[in-house]
């Protein structure tokens, strides 16, 4: 199950596959023709690496989790799938079910990969014995008080394609940008903070106090965003 990612290796890795595989290509040339070959350019390798990935990416907690028996292989995301799909999030096709309500949910935060943090991954695992539907994205607040904090954006490139309903017991995850890095006059220290979820017809009423991570996270709430719910967090979608 997918939780994470590693932002400075994902595209350093992907581009090294990327122009391995350009250069075997290119190896059955004719020996005599090395002078005059274009000389791969890694960058744009990774380019073209990105662009598949990207394509892969649109099925990640779609209706393409709901196939991840298909013989697609070698794609890291259709492998992340099926991994959602073992834990128990299950999407079905026609089937609907009530809003999640912060009383249906348990939600942890946890820091990602890197240092300095610059993000932090929401769990919330329905605890409720039912199943619930997962509505859009995290309404997460940084400031003292629920009632008087600005709501954390949302990223509209992470938006899943179908609702992210949860079988009792089944976690949905959310990127969360913190900061952009480094030591900042805007950043200010974090213990805890706010999410609110989203019911049928707009924000919930009432909200969940999330504590922070071991040794709390520095925020700065001018580059503050959020991705929306999804079944795993995926490469390109939850990268902002």
């Amino acid at each position: 199950m997918r939780t994470s990612i590693r932002r400075p290796a994902v595209l350093a890795a992907t581009a090294v596959a990327a122009l391995s595989m350009a250069l075997t290509a290119c190896g059955g040339d004719d020996s005599g023709k090395k002078d005059g070959t274009a000389p791969v350019s890694a960058p744009k390798a990774a380019e073209a690496a990105e662009g598949e990935a990207g394509t892969g990416t649109t099925g990640s907690g779609t209706e393409g989790a709901g196939t991840t028996g298909s013989s697609t292989a070698g794609s890291g995301t259709a492998g992340a799938t099926a991994g959602a799909t073992q834990a128990g999030a299950k999407k079905k096709a026609g089937v609907t079910a009530p809003a999640c309500t912060a009383n249906d949910v348990k939600v942890t935060a946890a820091k990602q990969d890197g240092v300095p943090t610059t993000h932090i991954t929401l769990t919330a695992k329905n605890t409720s014995g039912k199943t619930c539907t997962l509505l859009q994205y995290p309404l997460v607040a940084f400031g003292d008080l629920p009632q008087t904090s600005k709501d954390v954006p949302p990223v509209a490139k992470s938006k899943p394609g179908t609702p992210i309903v949860l079988e009792p017991g089944a976690p949905a995850y959310a990127a969360v940008r913190i900061n952009n890095g480094g030591v900042d006059e805007q950043n200010h220290a974090v213990t805890s903070f706010y999410v609110n979820l989203f019911a049928a017809d707009g924000p919930a009423e009432g909200s969940k106090t999330v504590t922070a991570p071991k040794g709390g996270i520095a925020v700065d709430d001018a580059v503050a965003k959020t991705g929306y719910w999804t079944y795993e967090l995926r490469n390109g979608a939850d990268d902002f």
